[in-house]
Formats: structure tokens, C-alpha cells, sequence
């Protein structure tokens, strides 16, 4: 979860309501942001 809060500054109360399948999705997403805005 710390890495949806520092790639969208989402706090643990916006994430408080999401299912663990969308929490794992919403990771998938943050890793390729994360990835591609440093250029790995």
C-alpha cells in the first residue's frame, strides 16, 4: 500500500474500501508508473 500512496498520494482512507483483488491491481499500475517515469 505505501506504494499507491507515494505514486498517487493516496492516503490508507482511500484505500480503506478497495477489495484486496483491487488493491493488487492498483499495485500492478503504480509498479508501471513507478517504471516508467524513472526510466526502467
Amino acid at each position: 500500500m505505501a506504494d499507491l500512496a507515494m505514486v498517487f498520494h493516496w492516503s490508507p482512507a482511500d484505500m480503506n474500501t478497495l477489495t484486496l483483488n483491487d488493491l493488487m491491481q492498483w499495485q500492478e499500475r503504480a509498479r508501471t508508473r513507478w517504471e516508467h517515469a524513472h526510466g526502467h
